[in-house]
């Protein structure tokens, strides 16, 4: 999701660099990664794939090399399936929603509970419009029992969109010829991170990454430096655009005012959630504290 390049940013993804950060808290958050550790899930990467995994339940590493897509076999078979040997699914899903809880908690504290309530009922209304067609996690997850509590509802509707957006996002990465490398090769190529941050966090050898490199050369999509060519930069924003597109139906649906007023309540959530991310983020959202939405 290359954000350097970026047009006017649409109603699709406006929302999403609202609701991105609320999700990504529970992969942040001291409090919400504790969790995962005292349940026996010691290291990062053992808690990540069991939060985002579970709705699938107890899967091997196939599914997810295919779901997650930018995430190197050999990292994900480190943790899958071995993981589900110290948690069950079931134990999962609860624990995701109390690392939620435990993450979002302190930055609520001084948002007015009805604000958030109003903003639990908006965005699950968006998330229960989400098309599951050819949506693996988006799926997974819009099929999950919804939580009693506003501050869970929230986080677990942030969830679906941003599992289904990313469902799309892949669907267009693999219609533009991309492979898992490829499409980090070229985002770093792109700006706003580098080559050690993305192949240590997704696991891709120097050796892969290279060979990846190599194909979008050869397709004429980097020069002999890295840097993408005029043609490559048209197909980035060509993808967020279809991207932006695939992401849209749940939005068109709920209706402008009440997008309208879901931005405006998600906004000081999503900036107190960048408080505690990582950034340049992972997933490539701009920091809602610096950017508008």
């Amino acid at each position: 999701m290359v954000e350097e390049i970026a047009q006017e940013p649409t109603v699709a993804q406006r929302m999403w660099r609202l609701f991105e950060p609320v999700h990504a808290v529970t992969y942040f958050a001291p409090a919400s990664l504790a969790l995962w550790a005292d349940a026996g899930l010691r290291g990062y990467w053992r808690g990540y794939f069991a939060s985002r995994t579970a709705p699938l339940g107890p899967v091997g590493p196939g599914p997810v090399v295919g779901a997650f897509f930018g995430f190197a076999p050999a990292m994900v078979a480190r943790a899958l399936p071995a993981l589900w040997e110290r948690i069950s699914a079931e134990k999962a899903l609860a624990l995701r929603l109390d690392s939620a809880r435990a993450g979002l908690g302190p930055l609520v504290a001084g948002i007015n509970p009805d604000d958030l309530a109003e903003l639990a009922a908006l965005l699950r209304s968006a998330a229960e419009r989400v098309p599951v067609a050819g949506r693996v996690l988006g799926a997974a997850n819009a099929a999950l029992p919804w939580p009693g509590d506003p501050l869970a509802t929230i986080w677990q509707a942030a969830t679906v969109l941003r599992e289904h957006r990313g469902d799309g996002h892949v669907a267009a990465l693999v219609t533009a010829g991309l492979d898992g490398p490829e499409s980090l090769v070229w985002r770093v190529g792109l700006g706003g991170t580098d080559r050690a941050f993305y192949q240590q966090i997704r696991g891709w050898t120097d050796h892969e990454w290279d060979a990846a490199a190599d194909r979008l050369r050869a397709r004429g999509w980097l020069d002999a430096a890295g840097t993408p060519s005029a043609a490559a930069r048209a197909a980035a924003l060509d993808l967020e655009a279809t991207t932006d597109r695939l992401a849209s139906p749940p939005w068109d649906d709920l209706g402008p005012q009440a997008v309208k007023r879901a931005a405006a309540l998600l906004t000081p959530l999503a900036r107190a959630a960048a408080e505690v991310l990582i950034w340049p983020n992972p997933a490539g959202v701009p920091d809602p504290r610096t950017s508008s939405a």
